[in-house]
């Protein structure tokens, strides 16, 4: 991949998705789990969940707190909800050891489960909670401990940003922050403004301070860099800004990484970063469904329109047959 500004999101689509084959098995496709969904949002970690199934993924689990997990099961029966998060109110009357191992038995459950997983989704949903911050971050450490890569959204880069070692120096980690969450972290790691100067620069500056995490920067362009090169996408793309688009692109950017990291495995003479590729396909995948899901509905186009038409997007860039 060259170190041009501008990526070819279509080529990058064609290159990462695999083709549909009556050999393969169940879970080959990919095994995607959100972490996210708290009493107060149960509609973030199922939009990312549901939207890597519908882009290919075979599996797609969440990992919620047992209040969220009946209403985010009502929403589908495709997904594989786990209520095992807890949240502060539940442990308010335990001791200093109670509490430590009950964190010690939600990380446990995870940890039963995180080897089948190809990809987190770290942060949808998750709410700020410091009881269940404490529980995800130590969630984070057993999936760097895998060498397991993560996509960091929502309430996950209020995690990130306020202890920045969970993804220092990761590269599998990807962070995918809108305008306000950048802000934050620019401020944060490099202790300063944003540079709407020399937004390339800065990014690029970040993402190498960050020891090679890749930050996908969301706006009018999505700006992907991992500290070496920087890629645009600025294709297609929707006026219509409704909530749960990011939860949309954190799920999409999971499946795509795991399915270049499938590709860049099995192929010696491919050197490209898997996470740049899966962040340049989700952002090209998620701008073309939400314009095609505008010239439906125009101004009354929701998120879930837009998840809709995500498999017709993509067949349109990669047929299946």
């Amino acid at each position: 991949m060259s170190s041009t500004l501008e990526a070819d999101a279509e080529s990058v689509l064609r290159l990462v998705t695999p083709s549909l084959d009556l050999k393969r098995h169940k879970g080959q496709a990919g095994k995607i789990a959100v972490i996210g969904g708290c009493r107060e949002y149960t509609g973030a970690p199922y939009f990312a969940a549901i939207s890597a199934l519908k882009i290919g993924a075979d599996l797609s689990h969440v990992f919620c707190t047992k209040d969220a997990a009946p209403v985010i099961k009502s929403y589908s029966p495709e997904l594989i909800v786990h209520p095992l998060l807890e949240e502060s109110y539940t442990v308010s009357n335990f001791s200093e050891e109670e509490r430590r191992k009950l964190q010690e038995k939600v990380v446990g459950e995870v940890d039963k489960w995180i080897e089948r997983f190809d990809c987190l989704v770290i942060g949808p949903g998750l709410g700020r909670d410091p009881f269940l911050l404490e529980c995800v971050s130590k969630i984070m450490l057993l999936a760097r401990k895998f060498n397991l890569p993560f996509v960091v959204d929502g309430d996950g880069l209020f995690l990130v940003t306020n202890s920045i070692d969970l993804v220092n120096s990761y590269p599998l980690a990807v962070l995918t922050p809108n305008v306000n969450e950048y802000k934050r972290l620019v401020l944060k790691v490099l202790n300063c403004e944003v540079d709407e100067e020399n937004p390339e620069d800065q990014l690029r500056s970040l993402a190498k301070v960050l020891g090679g995490v890749t930050i996908l920067k969301k706006g009018r362009s999505d700006l992907i860099s991992n500290g070496e090169i920087v890629k645009s996408v600025s294709i297609y793309g929707s006026p219509r800004r409704c909530g749960g688009q990011g939860d949309i692109l954190s799920g999409s950017v999971a499946v795509f990484l795991s399915w270049a990291q499938q590709l860049i495995s099995g192929h010696e003479s491919l050197s490209e970063n898997p996470a740049i590729l899966g962040c340049i396909a989700a952002s090209g995948l998620l701008r073309k469904a939400a314009s095609l899901a505008f010239t439906k509905h125009k101004r009354s186009t929701l998120t879930s329109d837009i998840i809709a038409c995500l498999g017709e997007s993509l067949e349109g860039i990669c047929p299946a047959s």
